[in-house]
């Protein structure tokens, strides 16, 4: 089984001058719920189709499997994806022993930035950098599939 665990805060400081590289994303859903998503994506020249599902009783663990896919078939299959595909450039940033992926989005999900810190397990201890604001993780509103059918902008504010 694999698995993904990550906490996510939202970014409220400067950032960029720290990332080592970015990279342009186009992703989109074959199939998403706050449970489990079937995701397209194409990350630079690649495509991907990942499959997550949530675990019982944590907010911070997720099964995932990701599988390259020719990037030809991925557009392919993202013209079939449900509606609200997601664009944003992701910005590595490493913190000590650990990677922060900073998520800069953009269309209906412009302005929002989103931290994705990979962990080895659930406990581990790490200082949350300056940059780093509210911690987001558990909250569906911040999964990419969700902000696909509800983006940022059209939230209350």
């Amino acid at each position: 089984m694999a698995y993904e665990i990550e906490r996510k805060f939202l970014v409220i400081g400067e950032f960029k001058h720290l990332a080592t590289c970015s990279t342009y994303i186009v992703q989109g859903y074959l199939y998403s719920s706050p449970e489990k998503s079937v995701r397209i994506r194409i990350k630079g020249d690649k495509g991907y189709v990942t499959i997550k599902s949530s675990i019982q009783n944590t907010d911070i663990t997720r099964n995932e499997w990701e599988y390259e896919i020719p990037a030809s078939e991925a557009n392919e299959m993202l013209r079939i994806c449900e509606p609200g595909a997601i664009e944003k450039t992701r910005y590595i940033v490493n913190h000590g022993n650990l990677v922060i992926e900073i998520d800069e989005f953009y269309g209906a999900n412009e302005g929002l930035l989103l931290a994705e810190i990979e962990l080895p397990n659930e406990s581990q201890q790490f200082d949350i950098p300056s940059f780093l604001g509210e911690e987001v993780t558990g909250d569906p509103r911040y999964y990419n599939s969700e902000l696909s059918k509800h983006p940022f902008n059209s939230w209350k504010k």
